[in-house]
């Protein structure tokens, strides 16, 4: 259909934007809300490790007519008539992330990875029982015992941190720290972590002072599917994650556990913590999971962990220290402290070129969480667009003399141009599934 097919079918000549022929006509500040947020999505080289593009097919599904309904309960036992085909596919988006992680037991209902943890500990903990888990400085999540969120307010919080030599985890140190405190819960997983995770390590540790044990894999689900990081559905009791991130779907939680935990996680995530569940999310996670299953989605992967690598080498090579001296997954963390430069100095001198990325702490921070020594980068998005090694490269250079002269609005403006530039030649939904 073209536009002028578009604007009569909605009937009226005010009908302007035909990518949002609707809302323009309804309204037209969100639509042109909607179309800068296109461009600049379009326009500007994303390295938020926690961000990429879904596709147009899970897009598609996302704004589907499955929003018009409630569902409340699970397929074959749902509290409102005519959910027959809401059964359907929340069925195929149980049964195909069964497939992908090899997964005893899925609940794809949970609104967010927070709220997927939040079923976990709400279902086996007790007020004040003692979660041990990675400190959000050192690159934990909110939702693992922040003392802000909800966790550190209703747990008793024991955090473990990476090695100050190394600046990795060292198990004999968080063993030592689980028999002192004798946790119940052992949470593994991280959001700003650059190096594998040991989850039979954990495992161990758990047994041996008698805890369950939870994964988050919400940063790097796609790399464990591919097989590029370990899985964790073999070691852990609990294993939640995000279907965004890696796994490129839309936003969203999900939950993975033994068939022995499935009606204690499944009654608390409904009617315990949720009500209905967002129907036309788990229809854009059955479609999402379903691109996952291609040979392509592997390819990605790869690509993914291979432009993290390249970026990573570039910038050592350009002068930046990295936490743990590099990457084994998806994303890096860059220490700025030798460049005199915050993290939030840092985030908004690239913001202004094109290159978005985010403030993030590094072990052993002094800064305050707003201000950070670091930033955090990520790869997912980048290669989604079809970008490289060679462009990891080029992005290295772009960030390096970003920085390095933050004060020169010429150089700054021949950077951003040069984004654009590169921008343009690689579309957003440039990629097959």
């Amino acid at each position: 259909m073209g536009k002028n097919e578009i604007v009569r079918a909605i009937g009226g000549e005010r009908a302007m934007n035909y990518k949002n022929p609707y809302i323009s006509k309804t309204d037209p500040e969100v639509s042109e809300i909607l179309e800068l947020e296109e461009n600049r999505q379009k326009y500007k080289i994303n390295l938020i490790a926690s961000e990429n593009y879904a596709s147009r097919a899970v897009m598609e599904a996302q704004g589907s007519i499955m929003t018009n309904k409630y569902a409340e309960g699970y397929p074959g036992k749902r509290y409102y008539g005519g959910c027959e085909y809401y059964d359907m596919v929340e069925t195929r988006a149980i049964e195909r992330a069964k497939k992908l992680f090899g997964a005893e037991h899925v609940n794809v209902q949970p609104h967010s990875g927070t709220q997927a943890n939040m079923a976990i500990y709400f279902a086996i903990l007790d007020i004040g029982d003692t979660i041990m888990s990675m400190s959000v400085s050192h690159g934990g999540h909110l939702s693992h015992g922040s003392p802000v969120n909800f966790t550190g307010k209703y747990f008793n919080i024991v955090s473990y941190e990476v090695d100050k030599e190394t600046q990795t985890l060292n198990f004999d140190t968080l063993r030592d720290l689980a028999l002192k405190h004798q946790p119940k819960l052992i949470i593994a997983g991280a959001s700003a972590y650059p190096r594998e995770i040991d989850f039979a390590a954990f495992r161990d540790i758990a047994d041996e002072v008698g805890a369950y044990l939870l994964a988050d894999i919400a940063h790097i689900a796609g790399l464990v599917i591919a097989g590029l990081h370990q899985s964790p559905i073999s070691h852990a009791d609990f294993v939640t994650t995000t279907t965004h991130k890696t796994l490129r779907g839309p936003r969203g939680g999900m939950i993975m556990c033994k068939k022995g935990y499935a009606e204690k996680i499944d009654r608390m995530v409904f009617p315990g913590i949720q009500g209905g569940p967002l129907m036309h999310a788990i229809a854009a996670k059955a479609v999402a999971f379903k691109e996952a299953m291609g040979d392509n989605f592997i390819k990605y992967q790869k690509k993914i962990v291979r432009n993290a690598k390249t970026l990573a080498n570039a910038l050592m090579v350009n002068g930046f220290d990295l936490v743990s001296g590099g990457t084994d997954n998806h994303l890096m963390l860059v220490d700025l402290n030798k460049k005199g430069m915050t993290g939030k100095e840092a985030e908004e001198t690239l913001g202004n070129v094109g290159i978005i990325v985010s403030r993030s702490t590094i072990p052993f921070e002094r800064r305050k969480p707003f201000i950070t020594s670091g930033i955090r980068l990520g790869t997912p998005a980048v290669t989604t667009r079809g970008m490289g090694e060679e462009e990891m490269k080029f992005i290295a250079d772009c960030i390096t003399k970003s920085l390095n002269n933050a004060g020169n609005t010429t150089i700054q403006d021949d950077i951003s141009s040069t984004v654009k530039d590169m921008c343009s030649q690689f579309p957003l939904f440039n990629y097959k599934q």
